[in-house]
């Protein structure tokens, strides 16, 4: 466990009230901030987080690779933070399986966040799949409406995305005010590689989904993830065929706020 990056200097300025725009004072602060974290591993960011925004601190998991390493580090590292998973009632069998096997290896209960309707009651209203003729709009209901909701009374939230993932998460901040969800976002892994991860995951022996051993670079929802090569986009296996290649969750804004 790496020790516990020093704090700024200078004080944290204050978090806008729900609903309210971040003063200018706080935006050029976290730019300090995640211009100062580049430097640091992916345990002190977290440890960090930690300081800075528990109780208020959140993790949003997909269980995909990045998100089993950052949830096997909360334990020492950020214990009080309170992890969710987006569960939009598409999600592969073997993606839930893995919620119990990192509960019963290190102690971490993620909550399971779903929509206001279920699947039979969304696609009645929708007369079918909406993913099949408006993905936009079924990953928005059912993702990040959802998201909206839980950031309610939190202060931050961590996700596992890399840089090196897509074009689109290339320019994310190591820590940027997320003006859609109202929070600090903090990204731990934003330096990190694929191999950088993997080697940890295989060497800590950290639970991961067995259908990356299978194919799937990325996995998400079932109907809209395919096998892919995932030596170059990782994220070439989501949406095939279709001009999309993120939820929204991570998209960034004109702004650069991260979404």
């Amino acid at each position: 466990m790496s020790a516990a990056l020093p704090l700024s200097p200078q004080p944290f300025p204050a978090l806008p009230a729900a609903g309210q725009a971040p003063s200018a004072e706080l935006l050029a602060h976290l730019a300090a901030e995640s211009q100062r974290l580049e430097s640091a591993t992916p345990d002190e960011i977290v440890a960090w987080a930690h300081q800075c925004f528990a109780p208020g601190l959140a993790m949003g998991t997909a269980f995909g690779p990045e998100g089993c390493l950052m949830l096997s580090l909360l334990p020492t590292l950020a214990p009080t933070t309170y992890v969710f998973n987006l569960d939009t009632g598409y999600q592969f069998q073997q993606t839930l399986d893995l919620r119990d096997r990192i509960a019963a290896k290190y102690g971490v209960e993620v909550e399971m966040l779903q929509p206001e309707l279920s699947v039979p009651e969304y696609e009645a209203k929708h007369g079918g799949p909406l993913y099949t003729s408006n993905p936009d709009q079924c990953c928005h209901d059912r993702k990040i409406k959802v998201l909206q909701r839980a950031a309610v009374g939190r202060t931050a939230w961590m996700s596992g995305i890399r840089r090196d993932q897509s074009p689109v998460r290339a320019k994310q901040p190591i820590v940027a005010w997320d003006r859609k969800f109202g929070l600090v976002k903090i990204s731990p892994l934003a330096n990190a590689t694929k191999q950088s991860v993997w080697t940890r995951i295989l060497r800590e022996e950290v639970p991961y989904n067995p259908l990356h051993d299978e194919g799937y670079p990325s996995v998400g929802c079932w109907p809209c993830t395919q096998k892919a090569d995932g030596e170059g986009d990782e994220r070439a296996g989501r949406w095939v065929g279709k001009q999309k290649t993120e939820c929204g969750l991570h998209t960034l804004e004109a702004d650069g706020s991260g979404i």
